[in-house]
């Protein structure tokens, strides 16, 4: 946080239109005025919202929040919506929206990542001020800033906050009398007893690039906080190398690799937690964003967060605390402001809790009074701990390279130092484009 799913198109439409009406006004700014507020006999405006989300496993949930947008819109406004949902899987996505954008097609409504995406959309014009709309003010102070721009403006809304790990069977580790390691060797110990059982350790599900390429904000995360703090500065400046992240990165992944479930590279994520669920691995090289997944799978399943160790120093062994999905509009939309009314709807003082629930995602706004679920307690004691790290702030395209590389690398396609290559070369390209 997927099958996919590529242009799945699913379109909501309001109440039938009143009684005669005629009203040819296309799907423009001013038909999104709510002018005409739904009084006496007046014309209802058409609006076709069109939103761009990745998160195709949780169609249901956006559907029913939507159709109820839908219907507020028509009661509130008089305005009848028709939105177009296109819910790419996320390996596909990005390429997907940057082809869109650059060739004047936005939706008026997009999903991006919070820390990875947001600086560069933003210095390419592609996302709208929302610091004025109403949603701001509710945003828990420790999220804001995840979508606010260096300059203090607000250009998203933020629907993931994320702490994690990996995530780890708690029934098994219970049974077997282990606790989360700490350490590298600490890690080898409990794959050892694990083997012992014929338990195996780790589930490996490689077929999406964004899943292997988890590895790498932990370990460099990991090493930021005790190692090489000036790493991201470094490697903005062209000064750095992955060479220097070789051991926090290989070590971790070599282990799980040998150590885990077959034919990782066509398991995709869906299957990966529907393995996980039914304990064919212990562990799970992933985050709590597949929790309702997971729970679709196996309702009874005890599972955990805990950091990765990525060596043998337990400082390094932190649990990653970022933002990832976010909803953004389009500045070149002709519907901002039904737009701008359904990420409002998103943080609605009644309807928000329990759509937020339903995507079992953590609570983002001062309106979510849910309990949270046990994973994001058990990951909340780390962080109190001290045993934390802010999602270092690694280029997107850096990421996507290193989730080809590590793919490629599983299949022995690729050596250690081919993928670090890969990753100073694509830092370096990043630097040209953003300087």
């Amino acid at each position: 946080m997927k099958k996919m799913n590529k242009g799945l198109l699913c379109t909501f439409l309001a109440a039938a239109l009143l009684a005669g009406c005629s009203s040819n006004s296309g799907g423009n700014e001013a038909a999104s005025t709510g002018e005409n507020t739904g009084s006496g006999s007046a014309a209802a405006k058409s609006v076709t919202l069109k939103m761009f989300i990745a998160q195709p496993r949780f169609k249901e949930q956006y559907d029913n929040y939507i159709a109820d947008f839908v219907k507020k819109e028509k009661t509130d406004k008089n305005i009848d919506v028709s939105v177009q949902l296109e819910m790419p899987t996320a390996d596909n996505a990005k390429q997907i929206l940057k082809t869109r954008l650059a060739s004047n097609d936005a939706p008026d409504i997009f999903a991006i990542h919070a820390i990875n995406e947001i600086p560069s959309y933003y210095k390419a014009g592609y996302l709208e001020d929302l610091s004025s709309q109403p949603f701001v003010g509710k945003l828990l102070d420790s999220v804001k800033p995840s979508v606010t721009t260096t300059d203090g403006k607000v250009v998203a809304l933020p629907l993931e906050t994320l702490s994690w790990g990996y995530l780890y069977n708690k029934t098994i580790f219970r049974e077997q009398g282990l606790t989360p390691p700490t350490t590298l060797t600490e890690m080898k110990t409990v794959i050892e007893k694990l083997k012992a059982k014929k338990i195996t350790p780790f589930v490996l599900s490689y077929k999406e690039s964004w899943i292997p390429q988890l590895v790498l904000p932990l370990a460099v995360g990991g090493m930021i906080k005790t190692k090489d703090p000036e790493f991201v500065n470094k490697m903005n400046k062209d000064e750095g190398s992955f060479t220097e992240m070789k051991s926090a990165i290989f070590d971790v992944f070599d282990l799980i690799n040998a150590n885990g479930t077959e034919k990782a590279t066509e398991v995709g994520g869906d299957d990966g937690a529907a393995a996980f669920a039914a304990g064919k691995g212990a562990m799970w090289l992933m985050g709590p964003w597949y929790a309702e997944t997971i729970l679709k799978s196996n309702p009874d399943l005890d599972f955990g967060v805990a950091p990765l160790p990525i060596n043998d120093d337990a400082n390094a062994t932190l649990i990653n605390l970022s933002a990832s999905t976010s909803l953004a509009v389009s500045p070149t939309s002709k519907n901002k402001e039904v737009a701008r009314d359904f990420l409002n709807y998103v943080l609605d003082d009644q309807a928000s809790n329990a759509f937020f629930q339903s995507l079992k995602f953590n609570p983002v706004s001062t309106v979510h009074t849910y309990e949270n679920y046990p994973w994001i307690t058990e990951a909340t004691t780390y962080v109190k701990a001290g045993k934390s790290v802010q999602d270092p702030a690694i280029p997107q395209s850096v990421k996507d390279e290193v989730g080809k590389g590590l793919q490629a690398y599983y299949a022995g396609q690729m050596s250690q130092d081919d993928v670090l290559k890969a990753l100073d070369k694509a830092w370096k390209s990043y630097n040209k484009v953003n300087k």
